[in-house]
């Protein structure tokens, strides 16, 4: 069992509303996992099977695919609380190794869900299938905008909206995180991007501070 009745109702009342059928409630509070990571720890990595179906409760996750023939890494999503990641719904769904890592952005707590739930809640519970699909939609939009975003734009703006996407996923218009790190999520050079922030904070977009950067407005 997850945790105590009330304690999980109260979470999914919070987090998952559209997640509405008592008797799908009575399910997540039998069969779900409450499960603990710490900030930069791996959830699940490239190649491993996927066991469990996350519903992110607080935090912060980063989910992103390597170029398998030169071992770089794209950002694809954040996730954050009231959310879950539609690749491993795919994953499990198929049975199929892991194409994505999932890192814990900040200390994250998530409810586990065991994958051979998934199938049968698909058909069994209406509003199950309506939050599945539901996170397809939202995440394929995401997928694209990202990948428009590589295309057709500038550095300057992408970075714009990886401030945004991060902020959007915490909460907080405070990003813990090096010019190192957002570089690397960007595929940039670490100069390019300490250039773009400084420009930005003297634009008055955001403020930078030791290993943080605050969005402002």
């Amino acid at each position: 069992m997850v945790t105590e009745t009330g304690d999980i109702e109260k979470i999914l009342q919070k987090n998952y509303p559209q997640i509405a059928e008592r008797a799908l409630q009575e399910e997540i509070i039998e069969v779900g996992k409450l499960m603990h990571f710490r900030a930069g720890e791996v959830i699940m990595d490239y190649g491993s099977y996927i066991k469990l179906v996350p519903l992110i409760i607080n935090g912060s996750i980063k989910v992103t695919r390597e170029d398998e023939s030169e071992g770089r890494e794209i950002l694809l999503y954040f996730l954050g609380p009231g959310e879950t990641c539609s690749m491993s719904f795919t994953c499990c769904m198929m049975n199929k190794k892991s194409e994505i890592r999932t890192e814990a952005m900040e200390d994250t707590t998530l409810i586990g869900i065991p994958i051979r739930y998934m199938d049968s809640w698909m058909t069994k519970y209406q509003s199950w299938k309506n939050f599945v699909m539901q996170t397809y939609d939202s995440k394929m939009i995401e997928l694209v905008k990202t990948l428009d975003s590589v295309a057709f734009e500038g550095m300057d703006a992408r970075l714009k909206k990886y401030l945004q996407s991060r902020k959007g996923s915490t909460g907080s218009p405070v990003i813990k995180a090096t010019h190192q790190e957002i570089a690397n999520d960007l595929n940039a050079s670490r100069e390019a991007i300490s250039r773009l922030l400084k420009k930005l904070e003297n634009m008055g977009e955001v403020k930078l501070g030791r290993n943080q950067v605050t969005v402002l407005g």
